[in-house]
């Protein structure tokens, strides 16, 4: 990954937290023959027994369920919003433009778990989308047992032990404090991922210059 010093996020509880909000992930990895294969699915993050895991579920008897099955060793990325920063924007405008964004890297062993892990994950997965709403017509407790009988036939929870975890909080950190005041405004007058961009920027400014504040 880009693999700057200024560009990484030290704080553990703030990687956490980014990837509960945005926990929609890819998952990569690669079969016995080396093919290289990928998914994008809800994944989650938790303490068990002293250790972080990543749980969820996917489909069986796909590729990529039969890649993990062969080869446990998985890549799980974790994205944020992003957004376009021109050179035109920093101090001295001859420069080339770049890209802000967030994003979080971890390396793990994939287990597929039983049937009573794959209803957890089930109801944890249902009632998170759904906001808690133990009402909601579409949370697992609420949906047919004739269907939901069928339907874990054909999914599969797994957890996933974290044993590497790393990420990319690429902010303009590497930038003079009025390019870095610059872009924060340029930036707030673009659509959503530009304003969410803009909001992370002029959160860690303290940090970026704390002889300026």
């Amino acid at each position: 990954m880009y693999n700057l010093p200024y560009h990484k996020e030290h704080d553990e509880q703030t990687i956490v937290e980014f990837i509960g909000r945005y926990p929609f992930a890819f998952i990569t990895g690669c079969g016995a023959d080396n093919n290289p294969i990928a998914t994008q699915i809800p994944v989650f993050i938790e303490e068990k027994e002293g250790k972080k895991i990543l749980r969820g579920h996917i489909m069986k008897n796909t590729d990529h369920h039969k890649a993990f099955l062969q080869n446990p060793a998985i890549l799980v990325v974790f994205t944020g919003h992003h957004a376009y920063v021109s050179g035109t924007w920093y101090s001295n405008p001859h420069t080339p433009s770049t890209w802000n964004y967030m994003s979080v890297h971890i390396k793990g062993n994939i287990r597929f778990l039983d049937d009573a892990s794959l209803i957890d994950i089930l109801r944890l997965t249902t009632l998170h989308f759904e906001g808690n709403n133990p009402d909601s017509a579409t949370i697992y407790d609420n949906l047919p047992p004739a269907y939901t009988e069928k339907l874990m036939k054909a999914i599969v929870a797994f957890e996933i032990e974290v044993i590497e975890m790393d990420s990319v909080f690429k902010l303009s950190q590497d930038r003079d404090a009025i390019s870095y005041d610059n872009i924060i405004k340029r930036l707030r007058e673009q659509d959503e991922s530009g304003q969410v961009i803009a909001v992370e920027m002029e959160k860690r400014k303290k940090q970026v210059f704390p002889d300026e504040m």
